[in-house]
């Protein structure tokens, strides 16, 4: 095993160190970093790399980051781990969804792998995209609803045996694999372009801050995080994995009129639905009903808007038609 260097953190086996990405300096001087935290075990194996707000209004990636560290030992791992806790910076500090120093490529999870001479946070995608690509075995990028909505707990993987693996090995409660065969503009794709593995993780948003339920949410992540390190024999311990996966396809369902988005108070993230089912009701200010929301296939919710006013076109709901099993 020899030292494990990323951008300025270097780790000799057996150790932790941390440090940062550096990609270019902002006009008041200060510079544009991405911290990150490698951890590197005292005998060979893979590395598994975990990027945490990629959407700045998505926190619960840090949280997860910050358990995964405090529950390793590299003393006793074969392989390594690099948590990125806070990708996208200037996000993460603006509470915003995308960077709000770049207008011209605002959400950083569409560009990948940006440009070494593009709109700034291309530089920081095309940055990132490097580094991983050299470092990592397998990659874990780690969403949620935002500020907007609720998701449950739901992985996007590409068809590869790899990555079903690789998303199973998220371990229980991690029984919605959806497909994305070709991912686009994002980490994953940086991966399956490198003839590598990575999966997009999804879990938590505006309903799940309270105190205890961030911390819910960010402990079902970092567990599924520790178990896919116990998959790997990065870690010792018996890895735990979901009782059936299911598989299909997204849909996206928007808003058809503007008012005040009500859904159906009996609905359930990923409890099996019926073409038609009702999802939920968007009423005007007068509460007349001017819309219904309804499934638009047998399957199941596993988003949900979780901001009543709403306008036409905004999301509402992800919807996944289920296919089969894995």
């Amino acid at each position: 095993m020899s030292t494990l260097t990323v951008g300025t953190a270097s780790a000799a086996p057996g150790t932790r160190a941390r440090g940062v990405i550096h990609v270019t300096n902002l006009p008041g001087g200060r510079a544009l970093e991405i911290p990150v935290i490698v951890i590197n075990g005292a005998q060979e194996g893979p590395c598994v790399w975990v990027d945490a707000v990629i959407h700045g209004d998505e926190p619960e990636g840090t949280l997860c980051c910050h358990m995964v560290d405090k529950d390793l030992d590299p003393a006793t791992m074969r392989g390594s781990v690099v948590l990125v806790p806070v990708l996208n910076v200037p996000a993460f500090e603006a509470a915003q969804r995308g960077n709000p120093l770049d207008t011209f490529s605002y959400d950083l999870n569409r560009i990948y792998p940006g440009k070494a001479d593009g709109y700034l946070t291309e530089r920081l995608a095309h940055t990132h995209s490097q580094w991983l690509r050299d470092v990592a075995t397998y990659e874990i990028s780690i969403h949620s609803g935002g500020s907007h909505s609720y998701l449950s707990e739901t992985i996007f993987a590409t068809t590869d045996d790899a990555a079903i693996e690789l998303a199973k090995a998220m371990g229980e409660g991690w029984g919605l694999i959806l497909k994305s065969f070709l991912p686009k503009g994002s980490p994953p794709a940086v991966m399956f372009e490198a003839g590598k593995q990575g999966i997009t993780v999804e879990l938590g948003g505006r309903p799940a801050t309270s105190p205890m339920e961030f911390n819910r949410v960010g402990r079902v992540l970092a567990a599924g995080v520790m178990n896919v390190l116990k998959h790997y024999k990065i870690i010792d311990g018996e890895p735990t994995y979901a009782d059936k996966w299911l598989t299909g396809v997204q849909h996206a369902l928007l808003a058809p009129v503007s008012g005040m988005f009500l859904p159906d108070p009996m609905i359930e993230c990923q409890k099996p639905m019926k073409q038609g089912d009702l999802i939920a009701r968007i009423v005007d200010v007068y509460g007349d009903v001017l819309a219904e929301l309804n499934a638009p296939t047998d399957g199941m919710i596993f988003g949900l808007r979780a901001l009543p006013n709403v306008q036409t076109g905004d999301w509402c709901c992800f919807y996944a038609e289920i296919q089969g099993e894995l």
